[in-house]
């Protein structure tokens, strides 16, 4: 399993956005808004559906660019302003629902996983696959307990099995920070718990988690900071225990909620 180490210092910015605006079609999805991330940090990300979560992951993963009339802006990864993109997507390992639809036609759990090295859907003729890739592979995969899906099919995979497999994808480039998009969408109950006990096992080898989702029983008790989003904006961002309060969530959902805790877990109840 790739690993990398958490730095001492936790200061050191993985990602740093100041005045970030984004349109789209003429709308302003994103407004003014500024985040920093450092290394070893873990972040959860929440909104109502149409609040700029996704949106905010899109800027990045350089398939969004800030609008460059916006004052004082600026938008780095590692301190550099300016990166490839494929460079880019060798940083971050991505999971989402939108990936796992492009995946659904009959390529092995193998090939997915080997996929991430180039950063592309399936593996073709012009992929030169070298034996120190192969063997990542089948490390990362002994790794997420997913061996055995190797020859199956990810279009018959169950979707909480198909989850596994897209992060082994992400993590087989030894990413800086993985990113995981609403990655419990559809999942069952069991396969949720299971998703959630194979991000813990994730971050313990030291990756930085982005999560984005609407739902607090998403957010892993390893995840100690929590930025809201609310029309495009940042609405609160701050530790856990004092942002995921009753009062800022009935302001972020605009209804009443009420807020429970329990083994680390939040949950709301409205």
């Amino acid at each position: 399993m790739p690993s990398t180490k958490i730095a001492a210092d936790l200061k050191i910015p993985l990602i740093e956005m100041k005045n970030v605006t984004v349109s789209r079609n003429g709308r302003i999805i994103l407004d003014s808004v500024s985040l920093q991330i450092c290394k070893g940090e873990n972040i959860a990300i929440i909104g109502p559906n149409g609040s700029g979560k996704s949106s905010l992951i899109k800027v990045i993963t350089g398939d969004y660019r800030p609008r460059a009339d916006s004052k004082d802006m600026f938008f780095r990864i590692m301190r550099k302003e300016t990166w490839n993109i494929f460079d880019l997507r060798n940083l971050l390992g991505i999971v989402s629902g939108d990936l796992q639809l492009d995946y659904m036609r009959d390529i092995s759990g193998f090939e997915v996983v080997l996929s991430g090295f180039f950063s592309s859907i399936g593996i073709h003729s012009n992929h030169r696959v070298k034996p120190d890739m192969v063997d990542t592979v089948c490390e990362v995969m002994k790794f997420l307990e997913i061996s055995h899906l190797s020859d199956n099919p990810i279009s018959e995979m169950s979707t909480g099995e198909a989850r596994r497999i897209l992060i082994g994808r992400a993590l087989v480039h030894d990413p800086h920070i993985l990113v995981l998009d609403e990655p419990a969408n559809s999942l069952d109950m069991k396969s949720h718990h299971q998703f959630r006990e194979l991000t813990r096992k994730v971050v313990s080898y030291g990756k930085s988690i982005i999560l984005v989702t609407h739902d607090l029983g998403d957010i892993i008790p390893e995840i100690n900071r929590v930025v809201l989003l609310k029309d495009g904006k940042v609405f609160a961002d701050g530790e856990k225990e004092k942002i995921l309060s009753e009062e800022n969530l009935s302001l972020l959902f605009g209804l009443p909620v009420k807020v429970t805790r329990n083994n680390g877990y939040y949950h709301a109840i409205y």
